[in-house]
């Protein structure tokens, strides 16, 4: 916790008085806003000018080839990025945020690069899906060159401003469901756009062993999460750490060891992408094995090192614990379904119960936040100082 400025007697002083005078005043969401706006302007102009050039003399399509929706998925991975760098750290300085200024250069680094490109790639995802349907309810159709550099320019500045705003006011809880939001659409869309049809007859790996796009897509949606995976452990590692200040949990240990496996657990995601079957079937296998062990070794030792979290979260816990063993009972040996729906199973198994637990920590977190401030909303574990008798709480 911050140590408090003593107050002088007899003198009324302002927060701006309290604060060292190195510190700069927190910005607040009301600032982020506003820059969201600026930067969206911003992204708009400039894409107006690019799409005035590209598309000049042409009708181009809704999409295929040179089209609307190609150049607007480009422009939006482009600049969904550059905008999500700026946003990220700028970020640093936004209430409640503070403490990843303290991050070592290269732990933010990768942080924010993690963050960009999920960010971007959902956003270039969801653009797709959009411009596809658009284009099969409008199949013939033609646009002119104004229309198209206008329409443009809004779809690239309206992804930045959801990407700035985004990244702006990151949380345990919300990068969970990024993960899950990128894992899903990215895998979906490489199962839709396979060029072997039968691909789910073999194994779920079969997915990025094809060597075209759909299969880049796979092995890169892998890479992506798996260091999104360690990113947000230092969001995750800092939540139990505030738990343990607070005696919520026992164990001293919890924050570091949760994190270590979360780490090894994205490391070894990344490993499945960057090893397809077609590079190492060793590598491959091992990756996807390790990753697996790391899953059960938390699952199974969350009791002891999580001691002090609500006994009906061990008692979810022991559900997907079951539930994963039934799973692979059904693969083997009952034979029920082969092995790529178990891996579907598996992964669902993983990724639900990482959501599930962040969310547990995240409400934990806020409620000892609510508790330690004396019922004062607004307060956070960090800089909350209730005192009691005169001894900090």
């Amino acid at each position: 916790m911050f140590p408090r400025v003593p107050r002088l007697s007899g003198m009324t002083t302002t927060p701006a008085a309290d604060a060292p005078a190195s510190q700069p005043e927190p910005r607040t969401s009301v600032d982020v806003e506003s820059e969201a706006f600026a930067v969206a302007i911003a992204v708009a102009i400039v894409t107006a000018i690019v799409g005035g050039v590209l598309f000049a003399g042409t009708n181009p399509p809704i999409w295929g080839g040179i089209s609307l929706g190609v150049v607007a998925a480009g422009s939006i991975l482009i600049a969904g990025v550059i905008v999500a760098y700026v946003g990220y750290w700028r970020s640093r300085t936004v209430e409640g945020q503070q403490w990843r200024l303290e991050l070592q250069p290269w732990k933010f680094i990768v942080d924010a690069t993690t963050v960009a490109f999920v960010h971007a790639v959902l956003a270039v995802l969801a653009a797709i899906a959009v411009f596809l349907l658009l284009q099969r309810s409008f199949q013939g159709l033609t646009l002119d060159p104004p229309f198209t550099t206008v329409a443009l320019a809004l779809v690239t500045a309206l992804a930045a401003y959801w990407i700035y705003l985004s990244v702006s006011s990151i949380t345990t809880p919300k990068m969970s469901s990024l993960l899950v939001l990128f894992m899903t659409f990215g895998t979906l869309t490489a199962m839709a756009t396979s060029s072997d049809p039968a691909w789910w007859e073999y194994h779920f790996s079969q997915l990025g062993t094809f060597g075209d796009r759909s299969s880049s897509l796979f092995n890169i949606t892998l890479i992506i999460a798996g260091f999104f995976v360690t990113t947000f452990a230092l969001y995750l590692q800092r939540d139990l750490q505030v738990l343990v200040d607070r005696r919520v949990l026992v164990n001293p240990k919890a924050p570091r060891f949760v994190s270590v496996t979360f780490v090894v657990m994205g490391v070894m995601l990344a490993c499945v992408g960057i090893f397809p079957l077609t590079v190492s079937v060793l590598l491959h296998n091992i990756s996807a094995s390790g990753m697996a062990v790391t899953f059960l070794v938390l699952l199974f030792s969350s009791p002891r090192v999580l001691k002090g979290l609500p006994g009906r979260f061990f008692l979810v816990s022991a559900g997907f614990a079951v539930a994963l063993i039934v799973g692979a009972l059904l693969f083997e040996p009952i034979g029920y379904y082969n092995l790529t729906a178990f891996e579907l199973v598996a992964f669902a198994i993983i990724f639900a119960w990482i959501s599930i637990f962040i969310r547990y920590i995240s409400a934990l977190t806020e409620q000892t936040a609510y508790r330690a401030a004396g019922g004062v909303t607004g307060s956070s574990v960090t800089d909350a100082e209730p005192t009691k008798n005169g001894a900090p709480a």
